[in-house]
């Protein structure tokens, strides 16, 4: 928690955290940064006290902070005071105060934290989904309550998400969206967190992401005339058009600035102008998939294990970049619903599929490429301060900015014979002379043969070299010393091996720098047995590692050597850098390039592994065998493949089967066919035919939550009621046994009304019960479909009893199995006197409760010209047969009509026999 301390030789007040950082409230230190930094100058302090960098042990104004923890940050907001009127209720833990704050007490037991700029553009695809967003969320006041402005940056990508919709009391659209950005950090004003008072979006976005920092500011940063002068200000021209797009939407505009103001603060830097991406996105853009439905999907993380890849996201993920991956996860959470955007995106994975040589020439360009995104958000920003490690990182992303430079003309010719529109976009983009421009600005000061390179010495060796000769004299000499200091080093060492006989070697680390390393038996020679002027001795399998009085001394010089080396061609750096700013822009497209190009062959190279399809997008949801993508992967056997039909006119399918026999898996099975669709990937069939999802909702999860205080029944109640408010005529929607947390009859009762609810929309829904009262529905609707998994009995000759066989596969009408639950008990060694008394009591149950309930001849008939009737309009709406093939399909439709109102006509005889 941030707490003011008054110095006893200054008047000015400063802002400590324990352990963390220091904040002092102090104007900017230099008058000649670009204007941005006038942005903040509204809210500078009234402190005149000058600001002085922190002198390095060399005497420059370089001080070397390896840690973040440690860093200074100097801020020019005022400090929010505490008063009656803003008191904080103190039961929120996560919010922690802040200069921006009116007196927040922090989240007790929760750490703070304070990110940092130096990020390197080479983290693994890996550390690509470590939390990096911060997100500011705004509610309207008054009338306008339920309306949303939210905007998010990535602290790794120097974009900002724009976002306002209208959202309902459940605020299912704030949650998801939020869970879909993962964020670092949440800012909200400080007027949602009154004592007492407190409102339902702050209340439930709080209990929804407990392990996410919180950060209250006052309301009056939420200004939405001042989130539109940092879009004008900020916006690179190849986005200006969102302005025409947000300059109406005040409440995402509001969030804009109040988030653009933090994140100034805490990264003690200003985005230089017109340098970020900024764009707005509508709600109505993506489907909309609920975290408990991606949980229960396991779309990103396993449930039985969040270390394995056993998940939607581990099938799809051959992605090469980590731009790529973020893009892949994130079009998982988000799936599209526009089916242009997604045929363009299947067109470019079939051309993949069918040019071996063009799929496999992109991936080699494309795993090349570093994070293009983390490192244009690390050039764009300007530091308050120039330290050190300020220098290291922007000398070292001007290297990595030179290396991905010199991939766009290989990655350009790749694409060069590309007949999709896609991919000949993505070309003609390549094509922009922006990207030569700042190569050859680049190469008239960084040499050539500067490039990014794997190990520690080799990149800090790049550095050192990577400005031209000539440029500047004192760099010269500043580099002939450090190369003087090295080579000493080397030889200081080779002196050492030669004194002692011993086989020493130079080694490096970038923790303890030069040091000396030693490979021997470290049975037969004890540390104990070592020369004595070698010290820090620590031993590592069959090696010794240590060093000398001496090699620690040369290791200062060498580090002083090095300051004034970086600080030297930062100079140089920077004045390069300003000369190419106004060029960078393209780097944006490169990156969307990159990014998409990695997602798409990441389809294509998944489609090698398995027989998958391409999907077609109609208005019914039809797949031929079918299977479970992810059960594939876990399988050493493929799975069993099922069919699946859902049209409008049969939109609800009730499916029934014995325990463990594949309802769950079956309906998992839909819906990642369904998302892997509309992602534009290739889906797990021999067809299949999608109409396009908006909401995706699951309810599976039969757990309790002890958090919520809910039990079985209560979750089921609660992820149902969620449903049942924000399902359409385009959702699809997934039940897994409704009811079993309650008596038998309350779960029928429950379930049948439920599913009466669902059949009164056009949403697609498939519903699995053991309640067979459930299924006799379908003689009050006639879009209602039965259906069920097969099991065979076996003859277990071992116990000289009746087994069951799971088939796993999928046939129309209901379960012919009766008592299977008691069947299942049965194999579980339940002693055979309790099954026996339970059987027993099934039996009288069933005579007392369950009446026959057969359709009557009418009703069956009405259902013969209904199906008729929904097959003509669905022929209709998306028959591409040709003339001869359509009249035969249309005359064996006939045939079957004939043939199931004879059937119908004859059903009383049956009935009375």
């Amino acid at each position: 928690m941030l707490r003011q301390e008054v110095s006893s030789t200054s008047s000015s007040p400063r802002w400590t955290t324990p352990g963390r950082m220091t904040l002092h409230t102090r104007p900017l230190a230099s008058a000649s940064r670009p204007s941005t930094e006038g942005a903040a100058a509204d809210m500078s302090s009234s402190s005149s006290s000058p600001v002085r960098a922190t002198p390095g042990k060399d005497g420059s104004s370089f001080g070397n902070k390896r840690s973040h923890a440690k860093h200074t940050v100097a801020s020019n907001l005022p400090i929010g005071t505490t008063s009656s009127s803003s008191a904080r209720d103190t039961s929120y833990p996560q919010i922690f105060r802040t200069p921006l704050s009116a007196g927040n007490p922090q989240r007790s037991g929760y750490k703070s934290w304070t990110p940092h700029v130096g990020y390197s553009a080479t983290s693994s695809a890996v550390s690509a989904h470590t939390p990096s967003v911060i997100v500011a969320v705004v509610e309207g006041r008054g009338l306008a309550r339920g309306e949303i402005g939210m905007a998010s940056i990535d602290l790794k990508s120097p974009q900002i998400i724009l976002s306002q919709f209208a959202d309902n009391t459940t605020y299912a659209k704030v949650i998801t969206k939020l869970k879909v950005l993962s964020p670092l950090e949440i800012i909200m004003s400080n007027t949602a967190c009154v004592v007492g008072n407190s409102t339902k979006l702050f209340t439930l976005v709080t209990e929804n992401f407990k392990n996410v920092n919180f950060t209250t500011v006052q309301r009056k940063y939420f200004n939405e005339t001042k989130g539109l002068e940092y879009i004008e200000q900020l916006c690179i021209a190849e986005f200006s058009s969102v302005l025409m797009e947000v300059q109406s939407r005040y409440y995402c505009l509001a969030a804009a600035a109040a988030l653009l103001k933090y994140v100034e603060f805490i990264q003690n830097s200003v985005y230089a102008p017109k340098s970020l991406k900024i764009y707005f996105q509508g709600s109505e853009q993506t489907a909309m998939i609920d975290s408990s439905s991606a949980q229960n999907l396991e779309l990103l993380v396993n449930n039985q294990d969040y270390r394995n890849n056993h998940t939607l996201f581990g099938v799809l993920n051959y992605t090469k970049t980590a731009g790529g991956s973020r893009r892949l996860r994130s079009n998982i959470l988000e799936p599209l619903v526009d089916v242009e955007t997604i045929n363009m995106r299947l067109d470019c994975v079939q051309e993949l599929l069918q040019d071996e040589e063009l799929f496999f020439g992109l991936q080699s360009v494309i795993s090349r490429f570093l994070d293009t995104e983390q490192l244009l958000s690390v050039l764009v920003q300007i530091p308050k301060q120039d330290t050190v490690n300020a220098a290291e990182s922007k000398i070292t992303n001007l290297i990595y900015l030179k290396h991905t430079l010199e991939l766009v003309d290989p990655l350009k010719a790749t694409l060069k014979n590309c007949s999709t529109p896609l991919l000949r976009a993505y070309y003609g983009s390549l094509e922009d002379n922006r990207f030569g421009l700042i190569l050859d600005k680049i190469r008239t000061v960084i040499n050539d043969d500067a490039r990014y390179m794997k190990g520690c010495l080799n990149m800090r060796t790049q550095k050192c070299y990577a400005v031209r000769s000539n440029i500047s004299e004192f760099l010269d000499i500043a580099r002939r010393t450090y190369t003087e200091i090295v080579d000493d080093i080397a030889g200081m060492i080779s002196q050492l091996a030669e004194k002692y006989g011993l086989p020493l070697r130079t080694s490096f680390s970038s923790a303890r720098g030069f040091f000396i390393q030693m490979t021997t038996d470290c049975a037969a020679l004890s540390s104990d047995q070592l020369p004595s002027e070698f010290i820090k001795i620590s031993k590592m399998k069959n090696s010794y590692s240590f060093t000398s009085a001496d090699l620690i001394k040369m290791n200062e010089r060498c580090q002083e050597s090095l300051r004034e080396i970086y600080h030297m061609t930062y100079m140089i750096v920077c004045k390069l850098l300003s000369e190419i700013y106004e060029y960078i822009h393209c780097l944006y497209k490169l990156s969307d390039t990159v990014s998409m190009l990695d997602m798409l062959l990441s389809f294509a190279h998944a489609c090698t592994l398995s027989d998958y399809v391409r999907p077609e997008f109609t208005d019914t949801l039809a797949i031929k065998q079918g299977w479970h993508p992810i059960l594939e992967k876990i399988s050493a056997e493929k799975p069993v493949a099922n069919n699946t039909y859902i049209t409008e006119g049969s939109n609800v399918l009730i499916i029934t089967g014995p325990n463990m026999s594949g309802k769950s898996t079956y309906l998992k099975q839909i819906a990642l066919c369904q998302i892997m669709a509309q992602i534009g990937s290739y889906v797990p069939a021999e067809y299949a035919s999608f109409r396009i999802a908006e909401q995706i909702f699951t309810r599976i999860s039969t757990d309790d939550d002890i958090e919520t205080n809910s039990s079985t029944f209560m979750k089921e109640m609660k992820e149902i009621a969620y449903i049942l408010h924000n399902a359409n005529d385009k959702s699809l929607i997934l039940i897994d046994e409704l009811g079993r947390g309650t008596n038998t009859e309350e779960g029928i009762g429950v379930s049948y009304a439920v599913c009466e609810h669902l059949l009164s929309i056009k949403a697609f829904t498939l519903f699995t019960t053991h309640f067979l009262e459930l299924c006799h529905i379908d003689t009050l609707y006639l879009n209602v479909e039965n259906m069920h998994f097969e099991v065979q009995h076996v003859k277990n000759t071992s116990r000289n009893k009746d087994a069951i066989l799971y088939t796993y596969k999928l046939s129309r009408g209901l379960t012919e199995e009766k008592n299977y639950g008691l069947k299942a008990a049965e194999a579980s060694s339940l002693p055979p006197s309790i099954v026996l008394d339970a059987r027993e009591i099934t039996t009288q149950i069933t005579k007392q409760i369950l009446q026959n309930q057969r359709s009557s001849p009418e009703m069956d008939r009405w259902r013969v010209v209904y199906h008729l009737a929904t097959r003509l309009v669905q022929t209709a709406r998306n028959s591409q047969l040709e003339p001869d093939r359509l009249r035969t399909y249309l005359s064996n439709l006939k045939k079957k009509y004939e043939e199931d109102q004879n059937r119908a006509a004859d059903l009383p005889e049956e009935t009375e026999e």
